[in-house]
This record gives structure tokens, C-alpha cells and sequence, in this order.
């Protein structure tokens, strides 16, 4: 297959121009910036819309929204939840996704350790099967205060889909949580009294002390063993960046403060915050702003977490409100994170790279995708 995207405003890693991209056997054989010849000549007419190279999302837990479409109710086809969310992911642009599944949760029979082996065995089959859109890759977010975690690995993290591992805890009282008054408003729903919230915070307090370090060794060892990139999430304090970056931590996720942000630079660590944060313009747990983080220089990637369409319109609102050139927060979404995660073939318009690629018409100030390809197949 061989065509050519012509009248376009094509956006590379450092630079917006007008002109054209060709794709050759689903790479980019030639990009024109004075649209001269063939190139500019024949092909797509992408009418003066912007061009960028397919998002890479790393971290989104929307997998789990098709699965659980409202409490209590789980949809009966794993796969089809699976597809769903595949159409809302490329529907945004993302070309590479990083499903987000979860290892271990603060609950014995949560949905997230009910659907675990089901999720995996969905994303395998959507990929073996050709039924997505999107690529899809495997995140293992591990909870580390949870007692199966072991088992749970031993189980699934040889799965030859994993590229990633978090450590994560989510115990009030620390990290995202360190405000409890924001860890039970989230949980409003459950309607605990306070007697009943307590007892929960205590045990679960006491589960974090008897198997979070043990656990953390096991989730590191894995990452060594199998040259996985690993994640840290939430942190908070300074001690956390170090004893992540003596973790041999690559990524730290939504760091909680600006100072855990700043310390993560310091150690090394590439620094990952919330689409849906900028969107909103904060966090929905009372965390540092994405704004203030990309305002103070230390903002390299972006994550659409619970919201596919948040990827897109957060590198847009984020080179307006924070001064930044377009192409560098459009590198947030794409080459950055193709870079954090090890995917040297994608996540830029340049010769040689896949011809993963967006078009994009902005209306009213909103980006609006427009079509999709990846490997130079039209998915959208």
C-alpha cells in the first residue's frame, strides 16, 4: 500500500510546517515540507488539518468502565467490552495503548481481582484475532499491599504481553491518599458510617505493613528478570522518588506534589501526569495540577487514565494556558512516551517510523480527530 497525506500541517518532534507525508508498507517513506512534486500532487487531501503521529497511551484503566459500565452490573462478554473500549481508544487518536489491568486490589473479592485473568485473555484474543483498532500492550498495575499479589504474578506476569509494571498503594493515609477526608469523599457511594470507615482504614493500614515491602521486591525482581520498564505511582514525598530511583524506576506516574515531581527529575525518573487533570484544570483527589508540573518545566508525558478523548485535548489546553509550542506537548502524548516505554519504531512523524498518524481539524478551540492509521491502515 502506498499513498501520500498532502495539505497538511505536519507535526514533528520540534516543528509545525505545512506539507505532506508519504507511507510506503506502513512506514513513512517521505515527508515533504514544501509539498514539491508527486508528494504533494497526489494522495489524501488533508484540507490545511494538523497530522500527528498516532498517541501512545501508557496507563488507562478504561478497559475496566466497558466491563463495569455501572456498579454492580458486568458486562457478559469480556471480549466485547474489550472491543468497546478499543473503538473509544482509536476513536481518540491513540494508536498504541497501554492497558492498565490491575494485580490486586484493597478488597477480597473486588471486580479487579474478578476480572483479571478474563481482561488478559480478551486483549490476547483482540490481538491475535485482528479485532482492534488500536495495538494493545499490557500494564500490570500491582497493588502492594495486597496478600495474593505473589500468587497473581506467579500467574500472570509472564504473559508475553506485559511491557510494564507499577508499584502501586493505594492505602489511605499516604501517597494519593494522604488526605483521607479525599479518600472516603471518593468512596461516598458506599455509604460507610465512620465507625465502619476506620475499621477498613485500620485493616487496611495493617495488610500495608505485612506485605508491601515483600511485595514491592517481587514486583521489582520481575521487572529485572523479564527487562520490563517499571512505573512508580503517586509519589509523594522525596523518599519516595529515591526509593524508587534505587528501584531502578524509569517512570514515576502522577507524582502527588510539585517536590515528588521535581525529585523525580532530580533521580532520573521521566515524569507522567494526568490528562484528565489538565483538562479540568485539577486533580479530582486535590493533587498538584498538570498545569503546574508542565509550568515548572517537569511535565514529559501525559496519560489519559479514565478518559481516551483527555489525551488529545489535554496536549492542546496545556500549549495555550502554559505557553508551550504546540509540538512539545504534542511530544507528551507521542514520542515522549513511545520513548518511555521502550518503542523505538513509532510516536514520531519521520522517515522510517510506522505510519501510525491522526488528523485533526480544531474547532472552536477543541482538537476534533478526524481519521486514523496505523501501519498505514485507515482504522478510523
Amino acid at each position: 500500500m502506498e499513498y501520500s497525506l498532502r495539505n497538511a500541517r505536519v507535526v514533528t518532534r520540534g516543528d509545525i510546517f505545512s506539507g505532506s507525508v508519504q507511507v510506503q508498507a506502513g512506514l513513512i517513506a517521505a515527508v515533504d515540507q514544501q509539498q514539491r512534486g508527486s508528494v504533494a500532487r497526489r494522495g489524501i487531501d488533508c484540507e490545511g488539518d494538523l497530522l500527528l503521529p498516532g498517541l501512545i497511551e501508557l496507563h488507562t484503566d478504561n478497559l475496566e468502565k466497558n466491563i463495569q459500565p455501572r456498579p454492580g452490573v458486568i458486562w457478559p462478554s469480556m471480549l466485547a467490552a474489550a472491543v468497546a473500549h478499543d473503538s473509544q481508544v482509536a476513536g481518540a487518536g491513540i494508536t498504541t495503548v497501554f492497558d492498565a489491568i490491575a494485580v490486586g486490589g484493597w478488597r477480597a473479592n473486588s471486580l479487579r481481582t474478578q476480572i483479571l485473568a478474563d481482561s488478559l485473555a480478551a486483549i490476547d484474543q483482540g490481538n491475535r484475532r485482528g479485532f482492534f483498532r488500536a495495538e494493545h500492550l499490557i500494564h500490570l498495575r500491582c497493588e502492594l499491599a495486597d496478600e495474593r499479589l505473589e500468587e497473581l504474578l506467579d500467574r500472570h506476569g509472564s504473559n508475553a504481553g506485559v511491557r510494564l509494571l507499577s508499584l502501586m498503594d493505594h492505602t489511605p493515609g499516604q501517597r494519593q491518599w494522604s488526605d483521607i477526608s479525599k479518600w472516603r469523599l471518593y468512596h461516598r457511594e458506599k455509604k460507610w458510617t465512620d465507625e465502619e470507615a476506620d475499621a477498613i482504614v485500620r485493616d487496611l493500614v495493617d495488610r500495608q505493613q505485612r506485605y508491601a515491602i515483600c511485595n514491592r521486591r517481587l514486583v521489582v525482581a520481575l521487572a529485572r528478570e523479564r527487562q520490563l520498564v517499571l512505573a512508580s505511582h503517586d509519589d509523594t514525598t522525596i523518599e519516595d522518588c529515591i526509593g524508587a530511583a534505587e528501584d531502578g524506576v524509569a517512570i514515576a506516574e502522577f507524582p502527588t506534589t510539585l517536590s515528588a515531581a521535581r525529585a523525580a527529575h532530580q533521580y532520573g525518573m521521566a515524569v507522567v501526569m494526568g490528562a484528565p487533570n489538565a483538562v479540568r484544570g485539577e486533580s479530582h483527589s486535590g493533587n498538584v495540577p498538570t498545569d503546574d508540573v508542565a509550568a515548572a518545566g517537569l511535565l514529559d508525558g501525559l496519560s489519559s487514565d479514565y478518559v481516551p478523548a483527555s489525551l488529545l485535548h489535554a496536549a492542546f489546553l496545556l500549549a495555550d494556558r502554559c505557553d508551550l509550542p504546540l509540538s512539545e506537548t504534542i511530544a507528551m502524548v507521542t514520542v515522549n512516551n513511545a520513548e518511555m516505554a521502550g518503542l523505538t519504531d513509532r510516536g514520531e512523524i519521520s522517515v522510517g517510523k510506522r505510519a501510525d498518524l491522526v488528523r485533526v481539524s480544531v474547532i472552536d478551540s477543541v482538537p476534533v480527530v478526524r481519521q486514523v492509521w496505523r501501519q498505514g491502515h485507515q482504522v478510523c
